[in-house]
Protein backbone atom coordinates (compact mmCIF):
# COMPACT_ATOMS: atom_id res chain seq x y z
CA UNK A 1 0.00 0.00 0.00
CA UNK A 2 2.73 2.62 1.25
CA UNK A 3 4.40 2.07 -2.67
CA UNK A 4 0.86 2.31 -4.38
CA UNK A 5 0.46 5.69 -2.46
CA UNK A 6 3.87 7.17 -3.02
CA UNK A 7 4.06 6.48 -6.79
CA UNK A 8 0.54 8.06 -7.04
CA UNK A 9 1.53 11.14 -5.14
CA UNK A 10 4.73 11.31 -6.76
CA UNK A 11 2.94 11.16 -9.83
CA UNK A 12 0.64 13.37 -9.52
CA UNK A 13 3.66 15.89 -8.10
CA UNK A 14 5.28 15.11 -11.45
CA UNK A 15 2.76 15.64 -13.94
CA UNK A 16 1.26 18.92 -12.41
CA UNK A 17 5.21 20.84 -12.39
CA UNK A 18 5.16 19.45 -16.11
CA UNK A 19 1.99 20.56 -16.48
CA UNK A 20 1.81 24.13 -15.15
CA UNK A 21 5.53 25.27 -14.85
CA UNK A 22 7.77 27.17 -17.45
CA UNK A 23 10.80 25.66 -18.91
CA UNK A 24 12.67 27.73 -16.77
CA UNK A 25 10.85 26.76 -13.30
CA UNK A 26 10.75 23.59 -14.53
CA UNK A 27 14.66 23.79 -14.82
CA UNK A 28 15.07 24.61 -11.24
CA UNK A 29 13.05 21.60 -10.37
CA UNK A 30 15.18 19.47 -12.29
CA UNK A 31 18.69 20.94 -11.19
CA UNK A 32 16.49 19.62 -7.64
CA UNK A 33 16.38 16.13 -8.48
CA UNK A 34 19.76 16.08 -9.97
CA UNK A 35 20.88 17.50 -6.99
CA UNK A 36 19.22 14.77 -4.94
CA UNK A 37 20.29 11.90 -7.36
CA UNK A 38 23.65 13.14 -7.00
CA UNK A 39 24.22 12.76 -3.32
CA UNK A 40 22.89 8.89 -3.86
CA UNK A 41 25.13 8.55 -6.74
CA UNK A 42 28.21 9.85 -4.41
CA UNK A 43 27.24 7.38 -1.84
CA UNK A 44 27.14 4.02 -4.17
CA UNK A 45 30.53 5.21 -5.51
CA UNK A 46 31.91 6.09 -2.02
CA UNK A 47 30.70 2.31 -1.24
CA UNK A 48 32.34 0.89 -4.57
CA UNK A 49 35.69 2.47 -3.25
CA UNK A 50 36.21 5.26 -5.14
CA UNK A 51 35.99 9.19 -3.58
CA UNK A 52 34.41 11.94 -5.66
CA UNK A 53 35.59 15.43 -4.71
CA UNK A 54 32.10 16.37 -3.47
CA UNK A 55 31.20 20.10 -4.50
CA UNK A 56 33.56 20.23 -7.78
CA UNK A 57 31.80 17.13 -8.99
CA UNK A 58 28.07 18.84 -7.73
CA UNK A 59 28.85 21.83 -9.21
CA UNK A 60 29.83 20.39 -12.59
CA UNK A 61 26.82 17.99 -12.98
CA UNK A 62 24.23 21.46 -12.09
CA UNK A 63 26.52 23.37 -14.48
CA UNK A 64 25.70 20.61 -17.38
CA UNK A 65 21.94 20.34 -16.25
CA UNK A 66 21.73 24.03 -16.40
CA UNK A 67 23.08 24.65 -19.86
CA UNK A 68 21.37 22.02 -22.26
CA UNK A 69 18.10 22.98 -22.51
CA UNK A 70 19.04 26.83 -23.57
CA UNK A 71 22.32 26.75 -24.58
CA UNK A 72 23.33 29.98 -22.83
CA UNK A 73 26.63 28.90 -22.93
CA UNK A 74 28.34 26.56 -25.42
CA UNK A 75 27.89 22.92 -23.53
CA UNK A 76 31.31 21.95 -24.65
CA UNK A 77 32.13 25.06 -22.58
CA UNK A 78 30.61 23.67 -19.74
CA UNK A 79 31.81 20.21 -20.18
CA UNK A 80 35.36 21.46 -19.88
CA UNK A 81 35.53 23.62 -17.40
CA UNK A 82 33.95 20.79 -15.03
CA UNK A 83 36.54 18.22 -16.37
CA UNK A 84 39.31 21.05 -15.77
CA UNK A 85 37.62 21.28 -11.87
CA UNK A 86 37.25 18.02 -11.48
CA UNK A 87 41.35 17.57 -12.37
CA UNK A 88 42.38 20.12 -9.78
CA UNK A 89 40.49 18.41 -7.28
CA UNK A 90 41.61 15.23 -7.89
CA UNK A 91 45.13 16.75 -7.76
CA UNK A 92 44.80 17.83 -4.55
CA UNK A 93 43.54 14.71 -3.74
CA UNK A 94 45.96 12.84 -1.19
CA UNK A 95 45.25 9.36 -2.95
CA UNK A 96 47.64 7.85 -5.72
CA UNK A 97 47.49 5.23 -7.76
CA UNK A 98 44.74 3.42 -8.95
CA UNK A 99 42.38 5.11 -6.41
CA UNK A 100 42.90 8.36 -8.35
CA UNK A 101 42.10 6.94 -11.25
CA UNK A 102 38.90 5.94 -10.00
CA UNK A 103 37.68 8.75 -8.05
CA UNK A 104 38.24 11.01 -11.23
CA UNK A 105 36.43 8.70 -13.78
CA UNK A 106 33.58 8.58 -10.88
CA UNK A 107 33.56 12.58 -10.86
CA UNK A 108 33.67 12.84 -14.66
CA UNK A 109 30.37 10.48 -14.89
CA UNK A 110 28.30 12.38 -12.80
CA UNK A 111 27.84 15.52 -15.15
CA UNK A 112 27.35 13.12 -17.99
CA UNK A 113 25.18 10.55 -15.74
CA UNK A 114 22.65 12.78 -13.87
CA UNK A 115 23.30 16.53 -15.24
CA UNK A 116 22.90 16.28 -19.18
CA UNK A 117 19.92 14.00 -19.00
CA UNK A 118 17.99 16.01 -16.80
CA UNK A 119 18.99 19.15 -18.75
CA UNK A 120 18.04 17.21 -21.68
CA UNK A 121 13.99 16.38 -20.07
CA UNK A 122 13.62 20.04 -19.67
CA UNK A 123 14.83 20.94 -23.15
CA UNK A 124 12.46 17.92 -24.51
CA UNK A 125 9.88 20.69 -22.81
CA UNK A 126 11.46 24.27 -24.25
CA UNK A 127 11.48 22.23 -27.88
CA UNK A 128 7.91 20.74 -28.16
CA UNK A 129 6.36 21.93 -24.60
CA UNK A 130 4.59 20.10 -21.64
CA UNK A 131 2.88 17.30 -24.20
CA UNK A 132 5.95 15.90 -25.55
CA UNK A 133 7.71 15.61 -21.96
CA UNK A 134 4.66 13.52 -20.86
CA UNK A 135 4.94 11.80 -23.82
CA UNK A 136 8.42 10.90 -23.11
CA UNK A 137 7.63 9.48 -19.72
CA UNK A 138 4.68 7.84 -20.77
CA UNK A 139 6.37 5.93 -23.27
CA UNK A 140 9.60 5.04 -20.97
CA UNK A 141 6.75 3.72 -18.20
CA UNK A 142 5.07 1.88 -21.06
CA UNK A 143 8.18 0.24 -21.85
CA UNK A 144 8.88 -0.88 -18.23
CA UNK A 145 5.28 -2.16 -17.32
CA UNK A 146 5.29 -4.40 -20.82
CA UNK A 147 8.60 -5.62 -20.10
CA UNK A 148 7.21 -6.15 -16.43
CA UNK A 149 3.79 -8.31 -17.48
CA UNK A 150 5.78 -10.11 -20.86
CA UNK A 151 8.67 -11.20 -18.12
CA UNK A 152 6.52 -12.58 -15.53
CA UNK A 153 4.22 -14.15 -18.57
CA UNK A 154 7.06 -15.46 -20.51
CA UNK A 155 10.03 -15.30 -19.04
CA UNK A 156 12.41 -17.87 -19.25
CA UNK A 157 16.05 -16.95 -20.44
CA UNK A 158 17.62 -13.72 -18.09
CA UNK A 159 18.82 -10.54 -20.09
CA UNK A 160 21.90 -9.71 -18.13
CA UNK A 161 21.90 -12.08 -15.26
CA UNK A 162 25.07 -10.15 -13.50
CA UNK A 163 23.50 -7.06 -13.27
CA UNK A 164 19.53 -7.37 -13.32
CA UNK A 165 18.52 -11.40 -12.70
CA UNK A 166 14.55 -10.74 -13.18
CA UNK A 167 14.74 -9.40 -16.51
CA UNK A 168 14.04 -11.64 -19.10
CA UNK A 169 14.48 -11.77 -22.82
CA UNK A 170 11.25 -12.34 -23.51
CA UNK A 171 10.45 -9.61 -21.15
CA UNK A 172 12.52 -7.18 -23.31
CA UNK A 173 10.75 -8.04 -26.36
CA UNK A 174 7.17 -7.08 -24.84
CA UNK A 175 8.79 -3.72 -24.39
CA UNK A 176 9.89 -3.52 -28.18
CA UNK A 177 6.39 -4.04 -29.34
CA UNK A 178 4.70 -2.31 -26.73
CA UNK A 179 6.34 0.57 -26.41
CA UNK A 180 6.80 1.78 -29.92
CA UNK A 181 3.54 0.95 -30.97
CA UNK A 182 2.48 3.42 -27.71
CA UNK A 183 4.67 6.38 -28.96
CA UNK A 184 3.43 5.84 -32.95
CA UNK A 185 -0.24 6.01 -31.97
CA UNK A 186 0.19 8.98 -29.59
CA UNK A 187 2.99 10.84 -31.41
CA UNK A 188 0.93 11.18 -34.03
CA UNK A 189 -1.53 13.48 -31.69
CA UNK A 190 1.32 15.42 -29.62
CA UNK A 191 4.20 14.69 -31.94
CA UNK A 192 2.13 15.53 -35.74
CA UNK A 193 4.99 17.02 -37.37
CA UNK A 194 6.88 13.62 -37.38
CA UNK A 195 6.32 10.56 -39.55
CA UNK A 196 5.10 7.67 -38.04
CA UNK A 197 7.82 5.21 -39.17
CA UNK A 198 10.35 7.70 -36.91
CA UNK A 199 7.96 7.59 -34.37
CA UNK A 200 8.32 3.83 -34.38
CA UNK A 201 12.01 3.64 -34.81
CA UNK A 202 12.45 6.76 -31.93
CA UNK A 203 10.04 3.92 -29.83
CA UNK A 204 12.89 1.28 -30.36
CA UNK A 205 15.77 3.84 -29.29
CA UNK A 206 14.22 4.72 -26.35
CA UNK A 207 13.45 0.76 -25.18
CA UNK A 208 16.70 0.02 -25.93
CA UNK A 209 18.06 3.36 -23.95
CA UNK A 210 15.86 2.42 -21.12
CA UNK A 211 16.79 -0.75 -20.65
CA UNK A 212 20.44 -0.05 -20.69
CA UNK A 213 19.78 3.01 -18.29
CA UNK A 214 18.28 -0.04 -16.05
CA UNK A 215 20.97 -2.56 -16.19
CA UNK A 216 23.53 0.30 -15.30
CA UNK A 217 22.18 1.89 -12.25
CA UNK A 218 21.39 -2.29 -11.06
CA UNK A 219 25.37 -2.54 -12.34
CA UNK A 220 26.57 0.66 -9.94
CA UNK A 221 24.10 -0.92 -6.81
CA UNK A 222 25.54 -4.72 -7.03
CA UNK A 223 28.83 -3.12 -7.24
CA UNK A 224 28.44 -1.16 -3.95
CA UNK A 225 26.09 -4.23 -2.80
CA UNK A 226 23.40 -2.16 -2.06
CA UNK A 227 19.41 -3.03 -2.70
CA UNK A 228 18.19 0.53 -3.45
CA UNK A 229 19.95 3.63 -4.13
CA UNK A 230 18.24 5.96 -1.51
CA UNK A 231 15.46 5.79 0.66
CA UNK A 232 13.91 8.87 -0.38
CA UNK A 233 11.02 7.35 -2.05
CA UNK A 234 8.40 5.05 0.56
CA UNK A 235 8.32 1.62 -1.05
CA UNK A 236 10.45 2.92 -4.36
CA UNK A 237 14.02 3.67 -2.74
CA UNK A 238 15.48 6.40 -4.26
CA UNK A 239 15.84 8.93 -6.94
CA UNK A 240 18.02 6.80 -9.28
CA UNK A 241 15.85 4.21 -8.56
CA UNK A 242 12.77 6.12 -10.21
CA UNK A 243 14.62 7.57 -13.27
CA UNK A 244 17.12 5.31 -14.01
CA UNK A 245 15.99 4.31 -17.46
CA UNK A 246 14.78 7.91 -18.49
CA UNK A 247 18.21 9.31 -17.66
CA UNK A 248 19.27 7.32 -20.42
CA UNK A 249 16.11 7.86 -22.57
CA UNK A 250 15.62 11.60 -22.29
CA UNK A 251 18.87 12.41 -24.14
CA UNK A 252 17.21 9.87 -26.88
CA UNK A 253 14.47 11.95 -27.13
CA UNK A 254 16.04 15.12 -27.34
CA UNK A 255 18.12 14.46 -29.84
CA UNK A 256 15.77 13.49 -31.84
CA UNK A 257 13.44 16.65 -31.44
CA UNK A 258 16.53 18.85 -31.91
CA UNK A 259 17.25 17.05 -35.28
CA UNK A 260 13.29 16.94 -36.27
Amino acid sequence: MTRVLSGVVLGVVALGLIWFLSSIALLAVAMAVAALAFIEYEKIVDAIGAKVPYWTALLSTLLACAMVPFQWVDISSILALALLLIALNVLWSDRVGTPILADTAAAALAPVYIGLPLGALVGVHAIAGREAVLLLIATVAVSDTAQSYSGRTFGRTPLAPLRSPKKTREGAVGGFIVAPVFLTVAGSYWLPSAPPVWLAVLGVGIVIAGIIGDLFESMLKRAADMKDSGTLIPGHGGVLDRIDALLFAAPVFYFFLRTL
